[in-house]
C-alpha cells in the first residue's frame, strides 16, 4: 500500500537546527556561557517551535482540513496557514476578537490570509469557552469534517514533537531556556533533556495558568512528569505581545551586539529574563546556558490596499477562497 509522503520529506525542516555560541559579557563575567539554539533557521515559513509542535499533527491529519485557534498576532496561526499553503490543505483559524473583523488586518492576519487561511472571527468570551462542546459542534457544523489542533498548537503530539528539542541538547547545555505562551514547546523540551539538564521557561503572558498547563500536558503525551523543569513568570511585560521601551530597548542592543534580529512577542522577553537572571547570579560559574530562539522577526505583507475581514453575515467562501 503507498502511502502519502511525510511532511518531513516534503518540507526539509533543517534539523537539528543549528548551536551558536555568543560572547556576551553579561554572562562571560559570571564564568556563564549563553549559546543559542537556533530554531528559528529550521524552515523560513514554519520556523522553530512552530515547526516541531505541527509535524506529527500534520501527519496525523493526513490531508484533511486543519482548524485552529490563536490572536491577532499568533505565530502558530501563521505556520499553520503556511503549511497549508505549502502541502496543499485547507486552514481554518479561529481568531480571538471579534472586532477585528472590521478593522484592516495586522501583518499577522495578512500573512495568514495570503497563504490561504480562512480567518473566523469569534467574540472573546466564546474564544475562552472554545474548547467546550457547544462552541466546538458550533465550529465543525459551520466548516464540516476538519481537524482540531488547540490554542498554540499545543497538545500530545506537539510535546512529542518538541521533544526532539530536548534530545538535541543532550549533551551540549545544562539550561535550556524557552519563551511560553501555551507550554507544548517546554512540556516537550523537558522531556527530551536528559537527567543532569533542566528546562527553564519564561512565560510571555499573564495568568499563573501555564505551570498546570504543562504537567497536563506531560501527562498526556508521556504519561506523567517528565525532565526538570520550572517556570520563572517575572518578564511578561503586562502581556501578550506587549513590550515596554525597556524591553525594545534592550532588543535593539541585543541586535547590535551579535547581529541577530530579535523576535520582539517570545523572543526578547527570553533573552532579557536570561541576562537579568545571568546579573543576578542565577547561574553558577561554568553553566552552559541554550536560548531556544523560536521565531524570527514580523515581515509585513506588502499590499496596495490593506486587507479587510469580509462583513460577519457574509456566507463563507469555497474552500478555494480565502476568508479573512
Amino acid at each position: 500500500m503507498n502511502h502519502p509522503p511525510r511532511p518531513e520529506t516534503l518540507l526539509r525542516p533543517r534539523v537539528p537546527s543549528p548551536l551558536q555560541e555568543v560572547r556576551d559579557d553579561r554572562f562571560s563575567r559570571r564564568g556563564v556561557t549563553l549559546l543559542l539554539k537556533r530554531d528559528d533557521l529550521i524552515h523560513p515559513d514554519l520556523p522553530g517551535n512552530k515547526w516541531r509542535k505541527l509535524a506529527l499533527n500534520l501527519e496525523a491529519a493526513a490531508g484533511r482540513a486543519l482548524l485552529t485557534f490563536g490572536g491577532a498576532y499568533s505565530n502558530h496561526l501563521r505556520a499553520t496557514a503556511a503549511a497549508g499553503r505549502l502541502l496543499g490543505f485547507p486552514t481554518i483559524g479561529v481568531v480571538r476578537g471579534d472586532e477585528l473583523a472590521h478593522r484592516p488586518l495586522n501583518p499577522s492576519l495578512a500573512r495568514c490570509a495570503a497563504d490561504g487561511m480562512r480567518l473566523h472571527f469569534v467574540d472573546r468570551t466564546t474564544y475562552r469557552a472554545k474548547v467546550s462542546p457547544e462552541v466546538l459542534e458550533g465550529l465543525l457544523s459551520l466548516f464540516g469534517d476538519v481537524e482540531v489542533i488547540p490554542e498554540g498548537g499545543s497538545n500530545a503530539l506537539a510535546a512529542q514533537g518538541c521533544a526532539a528539542l530536548g534530545r538535541e541538547l543532550r549533551g551540549h547545555t545544562d539550561v535550556a531556556a524557552v519563551a511560553c505562551g501555551t507550554g507544548g514547546t517546554l512540556a516537550g523540551l523537558a522531556a527530551g533533556l536528559d537527567g543532569g539538564q533542566r528546562a527553564l521557561g519564561i512565560p510571555v503572558l499573564r495568568g499563573g495558568f501555564l505551570g498546570a498547563a504543562v504537567t497536563a500536558l506531560q501527562r498526556e503525551a508521556f504519561g506523567g512528569p517528565a525532565g526538570h523543569w520550572s517556570l520563572d513568570e517575572r518578564f511578561t511585560f503586562g502581556g501578550y505581545a506587549r513590550t515596554t521601551p525597556e524591553l525594545d530597548a534592550f532588543a535593539a542592543d541585543f541586535e547590535d551586539r551579535h547581529g541577530l534580529p530579535v523576535e520582539r512577542v517570545y523572543v526578547a522577553k527570553l533573552l532579557f529574563a536570561l541576562t537579568a537572571l545571568a546579573e543576578e547570579g542565577a547561574f553558577a560559574p561554568g553553566t552552559r546556558v541554550s536560548a531556544v530562539i523560536t521565531g524570527t522577526p514580523e515581515t509585513p505583507v506588502p499590499r496596495e490596499q490593506p486587507l479587510r475581514a469580509p462583513p460577519p453575515h457574509e456566507p463563507p467562501p469555497q474552500e478555494s477562497s480565502v476568508s479573512r
